[in-house]
């Protein structure tokens, strides 16, 4: 027993490590804008590219709901939590919201089915 749950974890490591190394870098497109996409479940949001390391600059975070049922993206300023964007989603609706983001950071959330803020703070500059 305890061999077959040794190597069920030990699985479960290898498939996390694996799909954790796989997110990719965000794309920046030829206008300068950053696009992040993300998936937002029932409480929790996942990123398809990584968000740690991003710089001051423009971004559009490209947001698909995975639920099934109303959801939706507000993101703030981090520093003085100003609301830069803030909108519904139905299942499966994706929307877009382009924001400035300065060396202050931002934070999202879902402010219908409450998910706990996603600070993103450690914004370098260009």
């Amino acid at each position: 027993m305890k061999a077959l749950l040794g190597m069920t974890s030990a699985i479960i490591l290898t498939l996390s490590l694996a799909f954790g190394a796989a997110a990719a870098t965000p794309e920046t497109r030829d206008d300068g804008v950053t696009v992040i996409h993300l998936d937002e479940y029932n409480g929790y949001f996942a990123a398809e590219e990584t968000i740690a390391g991003l710089k001051a600059g423009e971004y559009e975070f490209v947001v698909t709901n995975r639920s099934d049922k109303l959801v939706g993206f507000q993101i703030q300023n981090l520093a003085n939590r100003n609301t830069l964007d803030k909108f519904p989603l139905e299942p499966g609706q994706t929307r877009s919201s382009r924001v400035t983001i300065t060396e202050a950071g931002v934070r999202y959330r879902c402010p219908i089915n409450p998910t706990p803020w996603y600070e993103l703070d450690g914004i370098k500059a260009r």
